[in-house]
């Protein structure tokens, strides 16, 4: 899965503010195929981390009951304009996708 996610970093008053949405089905397993009427398998997203100049600011675990395209905000004190926050999830199928961008 190549360009999943996108987000953006602001440092206002000393506190970073990073949003982000990932693109991602984030299937639970339960929903059927309305066609077919079989499960469509699971599909989520179970680890996302954040970095700041590679160290972590934040490790969620996630699971089915998260939606479809999820979105995320957080905020950290520390940072500074030009700083590197990263981004890195993978999910139950072992897929992955990461993403690097400067602190504006």
């Amino acid at each position: 899965m190549a360009n999943t996610i996108k987000m953006r970093a602001r440092l206002s008053g000393g506190v970073t503010t990073v949003k982000l949405l990932i693109s991602h089905p984030m299937e639970t397993g339960q929903r059927k195929n309305k066609k077919t009427g079989k499960k469509i398998p699971a599909h989520y997203i179970q680890e996302v981390v954040c970095t700041h100049n590679g160290k972590t600011v934040l490790t969620a675990n996630w699971g089915p009951a998260i939606s479809k395209n999820p979105y995320l905000s957080f905020k950290f004190k520390g940072g500074a304009k030009g700083d590197t926050v990263g981004l890195r999830w993978v999910d139950n199928k072992g897929q992955s996708d990461s993403k690097e961008i400067k602190i504006a």
